[in-house]
Protein backbone atom coordinates (compact mmCIF):
# COMPACT_ATOMS: atom_id res chain seq x y z
CA UNK A 1 0.00 0.00 0.00
CA UNK A 2 1.21 3.29 -1.13
CA UNK A 3 2.66 6.03 1.73
CA UNK A 4 0.71 9.40 1.95
CA UNK A 5 2.42 12.60 4.17
CA UNK A 6 -0.74 14.84 4.78
CA UNK A 7 0.28 18.39 5.48
CA UNK A 8 -1.89 21.34 5.90
CA UNK A 9 -0.06 24.29 5.35
CA UNK A 10 -2.70 26.55 7.17
CA UNK A 11 -3.33 29.97 5.33
CA UNK A 12 -0.25 30.34 2.63
CA UNK A 13 0.30 32.94 -0.15
CA UNK A 14 -0.37 31.41 -3.45
CA UNK A 15 3.03 32.11 -4.58
CA UNK A 16 4.93 30.11 -1.53
CA UNK A 17 2.34 27.29 -2.01
CA UNK A 18 3.34 27.02 -6.29
CA UNK A 19 6.57 26.89 -4.80
CA UNK A 20 6.62 24.13 -2.31
CA UNK A 21 4.39 21.71 -4.78
CA UNK A 22 7.00 22.38 -7.29
CA UNK A 23 9.78 21.67 -4.50
CA UNK A 24 7.89 18.22 -3.55
CA UNK A 25 7.62 17.27 -7.08
CA UNK A 26 10.68 17.47 -8.03
CA UNK A 27 11.62 15.21 -5.21
CA UNK A 28 8.97 12.46 -6.16
CA UNK A 29 10.41 13.08 -9.72
CA UNK A 30 14.21 12.93 -8.65
CA UNK A 31 13.85 9.27 -6.92
CA UNK A 32 11.50 8.04 -9.25
CA UNK A 33 14.65 8.53 -11.65
CA UNK A 34 16.66 7.38 -9.19
CA UNK A 35 15.06 4.50 -8.76
CA UNK A 36 15.49 3.45 -11.82
CA UNK A 37 19.12 2.67 -11.99
CA UNK A 38 18.90 0.61 -9.01
CA UNK A 39 18.02 -3.11 -8.57
CA UNK A 40 14.62 -4.27 -7.29
CA UNK A 41 14.90 -4.39 -3.57
CA UNK A 42 17.21 -2.02 -3.14
CA UNK A 43 15.15 1.17 -4.78
CA UNK A 44 13.80 3.86 -1.97
CA UNK A 45 10.51 3.83 -1.32
CA UNK A 46 8.11 6.59 -3.17
CA UNK A 47 6.55 8.81 -0.50
CA UNK A 48 3.46 10.95 -1.91
CA UNK A 49 1.73 14.16 -0.87
CA UNK A 50 -1.52 15.49 0.17
CA UNK A 51 -1.35 19.20 0.78
CA UNK A 52 -4.36 21.11 2.09
CA UNK A 53 -4.42 25.10 2.09
CA UNK A 54 -6.17 28.29 2.05
CA UNK A 55 -5.29 30.98 -0.04
CA UNK A 56 -5.42 35.19 0.14
CA UNK A 57 -7.87 36.22 -2.31
CA UNK A 58 -5.99 35.28 -5.84
CA UNK A 59 -7.25 34.58 -9.20
CA UNK A 60 -5.05 31.72 -11.15
CA UNK A 61 -4.95 31.50 -14.82
CA UNK A 62 -4.42 28.07 -16.30
CA UNK A 63 -2.27 27.22 -19.78
CA UNK A 64 -5.12 27.01 -21.30
CA UNK A 65 -7.69 29.93 -20.51
CA UNK A 66 -8.08 33.06 -21.87
CA UNK A 67 -7.10 36.85 -20.15
CA UNK A 68 -10.36 38.29 -21.21
CA UNK A 69 -12.09 36.14 -18.35
CA UNK A 70 -10.81 38.71 -15.54
CA UNK A 71 -12.67 41.20 -15.46
CA UNK A 72 -10.62 43.38 -13.53
CA UNK A 73 -7.19 45.41 -14.80
CA UNK A 74 -4.42 45.91 -12.78
CA UNK A 75 -5.54 48.63 -11.25
CA UNK A 76 -8.41 47.04 -10.27
CA UNK A 77 -6.90 44.20 -9.00
CA UNK A 78 -4.74 46.15 -6.58
CA UNK A 79 -7.46 47.86 -5.30
CA UNK A 80 -9.47 45.00 -4.39
CA UNK A 81 -6.61 43.33 -3.05
CA UNK A 82 -6.60 40.35 -4.95
CA UNK A 83 -3.15 38.79 -6.60
CA UNK A 84 -3.06 37.43 -10.09
CA UNK A 85 -1.06 34.16 -11.31
CA UNK A 86 -0.44 32.70 -14.92
CA UNK A 87 0.04 29.10 -14.18
CA UNK A 88 1.10 25.88 -15.78
CA UNK A 89 -1.91 23.77 -14.72
CA UNK A 90 -4.83 22.74 -17.16
CA UNK A 91 -8.10 24.54 -17.34
CA UNK A 92 -8.96 28.55 -17.26
CA UNK A 93 -9.39 30.92 -14.53
CA UNK A 94 -10.84 30.18 -10.65
CA UNK A 95 -10.62 31.78 -7.55
CA UNK A 96 -9.16 31.13 -4.44
CA UNK A 97 -9.77 32.63 -1.11
CA UNK A 98 -10.26 32.16 2.53
CA UNK A 99 -13.00 29.86 3.54
CA UNK A 100 -12.01 27.03 0.94
CA UNK A 101 -10.11 24.07 0.44
CA UNK A 102 -7.60 23.55 -1.74
CA UNK A 103 -5.90 20.51 -2.31
CA UNK A 104 -2.69 19.77 -3.75
CA UNK A 105 -2.41 16.03 -4.10
CA UNK A 106 1.79 15.34 -5.29
CA UNK A 107 0.94 11.76 -6.22
CA UNK A 108 3.70 9.52 -8.41
CA UNK A 109 0.53 8.04 -10.22
CA UNK A 110 2.84 4.83 -11.61
CA UNK A 111 2.61 4.19 -8.01
CA UNK A 112 -1.38 4.40 -8.80
CA UNK A 113 -2.59 4.15 -12.11
CA UNK A 114 -1.06 5.58 -15.38
CA UNK A 115 -4.64 7.81 -16.24
CA UNK A 116 -5.31 11.27 -16.18
CA UNK A 117 -9.18 10.67 -16.92
CA UNK A 118 -9.64 8.41 -14.04
CA UNK A 119 -6.67 10.55 -11.81
CA UNK A 120 -9.31 13.68 -12.61
CA UNK A 121 -12.64 11.57 -11.77
CA UNK A 122 -11.07 10.46 -8.31
CA UNK A 123 -10.69 13.72 -7.20
CA UNK A 124 -14.30 14.46 -8.43
CA UNK A 125 -15.43 11.31 -6.33
CA UNK A 126 -13.28 12.39 -3.81
CA UNK A 127 -15.44 15.63 -3.36
CA UNK A 128 -18.49 13.89 -4.24
CA UNK A 129 -18.38 11.60 -1.71
CA UNK A 130 -17.44 14.36 0.99
CA UNK A 131 -20.57 16.54 0.30
CA UNK A 132 -22.91 13.38 0.41
CA UNK A 133 -22.46 13.23 3.93
CA UNK A 134 -24.63 16.56 4.72
CA UNK A 135 -26.99 15.60 2.31
CA UNK A 136 -25.91 16.80 -1.07
CA UNK A 137 -25.81 15.07 -4.40
CA UNK A 138 -22.99 15.93 -6.54
CA UNK A 139 -22.69 15.45 -10.22
CA UNK A 140 -20.49 15.42 -13.23
CA UNK A 141 -21.26 17.95 -15.51
CA UNK A 142 -20.63 16.61 -19.58
CA UNK A 143 -17.74 18.63 -21.18
CA UNK A 144 -16.53 20.10 -18.15
CA UNK A 145 -14.36 19.25 -15.08
CA UNK A 146 -15.19 19.71 -11.28
CA UNK A 147 -18.42 18.98 -9.20
CA UNK A 148 -21.96 20.55 -9.60
CA UNK A 149 -25.04 20.22 -8.08
CA UNK A 150 -27.98 19.67 -10.35
CA UNK A 151 -29.95 22.58 -11.55
CA UNK A 152 -34.10 23.15 -11.34
CA UNK A 153 -36.85 25.77 -12.36
CA UNK A 154 -35.58 28.10 -9.58
CA UNK A 155 -31.89 27.89 -9.54
CA UNK A 156 -28.75 26.59 -11.74
CA UNK A 157 -26.66 24.05 -11.88
CA UNK A 158 -23.87 24.83 -9.43
CA UNK A 159 -20.26 23.89 -9.34
CA UNK A 160 -18.91 23.48 -5.78
CA UNK A 161 -15.76 22.28 -6.70
CA UNK A 162 -13.43 23.61 -9.53
CA UNK A 163 -10.15 21.59 -11.04
CA UNK A 164 -7.11 21.83 -12.99
CA UNK A 165 -4.00 19.86 -12.67
CA UNK A 166 -0.55 19.36 -13.96
CA UNK A 167 1.33 16.22 -14.26
CA UNK A 168 5.43 16.09 -15.34
CA UNK A 169 6.47 12.36 -15.41
CA UNK A 170 3.41 10.83 -14.11
CA UNK A 171 3.93 13.37 -11.15
CA UNK A 172 0.99 15.34 -9.87
CA UNK A 173 0.35 18.95 -8.51
CA UNK A 174 -2.34 21.38 -8.11
CA UNK A 175 -5.30 20.00 -8.15
CA UNK A 176 -8.89 21.40 -6.94
CA UNK A 177 -10.54 24.32 -5.00
CA UNK A 178 -13.76 23.14 -2.72
CA UNK A 179 -15.95 25.81 -1.76
CA UNK A 180 -17.04 25.96 1.85
CA UNK A 181 -17.50 28.81 3.62
CA UNK A 182 -16.01 30.99 0.66
CA UNK A 183 -16.96 34.53 -0.24
CA UNK A 184 -18.96 33.90 -3.32
CA UNK A 185 -18.87 37.67 -4.84
CA UNK A 186 -15.11 37.40 -5.64
CA UNK A 187 -16.30 35.16 -8.31
CA UNK A 188 -18.14 37.67 -9.83
CA UNK A 189 -15.04 39.53 -11.19
CA UNK A 190 -14.06 36.50 -14.01
CA UNK A 191 -15.71 34.21 -15.65
CA UNK A 192 -15.44 31.34 -13.55
CA UNK A 193 -13.57 28.85 -15.59
CA UNK A 194 -14.39 30.23 -18.74
CA UNK A 195 -17.93 29.09 -18.30
CA UNK A 196 -20.48 31.79 -19.39
CA UNK A 197 -23.68 29.70 -19.91
CA UNK A 198 -27.03 31.68 -17.82
CA UNK A 199 -27.82 28.01 -16.55
CA UNK A 200 -24.15 27.74 -14.37
CA UNK A 201 -23.31 28.97 -11.29
CA UNK A 202 -20.82 28.88 -8.60
CA UNK A 203 -21.73 27.48 -4.83
CA UNK A 204 -20.40 26.71 -1.29
CA UNK A 205 -21.29 23.95 0.91
CA UNK A 206 -22.19 27.15 3.47
CA UNK A 207 -24.87 28.30 0.80
CA UNK A 208 -26.44 25.22 -0.04
CA UNK A 209 -26.75 24.28 3.63
CA UNK A 210 -27.92 27.82 4.91
CA UNK A 211 -25.43 27.91 7.59
CA UNK A 212 -21.49 27.94 8.04
CA UNK A 213 -19.63 24.57 7.99
CA UNK A 214 -16.46 23.51 10.30
CA UNK A 215 -13.74 23.53 7.36
CA UNK A 216 -11.52 21.05 9.98
CA UNK A 217 -14.78 18.78 9.99
CA UNK A 218 -14.90 18.82 5.97
CA UNK A 219 -10.64 18.07 5.76
CA UNK A 220 -11.01 15.14 7.57
CA UNK A 221 -13.85 13.74 5.64
CA UNK A 222 -12.09 14.43 2.27
CA UNK A 223 -8.92 12.95 3.62
CA UNK A 224 -10.42 9.64 4.37
CA UNK A 225 -11.98 9.46 1.46
CA UNK A 226 -8.65 10.38 -0.63
CA UNK A 227 -7.31 7.34 1.18
CA UNK A 228 -10.17 5.06 0.56
CA UNK A 229 -10.20 5.79 -3.67
CA UNK A 230 -6.78 5.68 -3.92
CA UNK A 231 -5.87 3.02 -1.48
CA UNK A 232 -3.47 4.41 0.32
CA UNK A 233 -2.64 5.32 4.22
CA UNK A 234 -1.09 8.50 5.60
CA UNK A 235 2.16 8.21 6.98
CA UNK A 236 4.57 11.05 9.09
Amino acid sequence: MQKVVFQDLGLISYKDAWEYQAEKLKELVDRKLSNRKLAPGHQEEQIHYLLFCEHPPVYTLGKSGSMSHLLLDEEGLAREGFEFFKINRGGDITYHGPGQIVGYPIFDLDCFFTDVHKYVRFLEEAVILTIAEYGLQGKREKGYTGVWLEGNSQQPKRKICAIGVHLSRWVTMHGFAFNINTQLSHFDNIIPCGIDDKDKDVTSLARELGREVSINEVKGKLRQHFAGLFDFEFTG
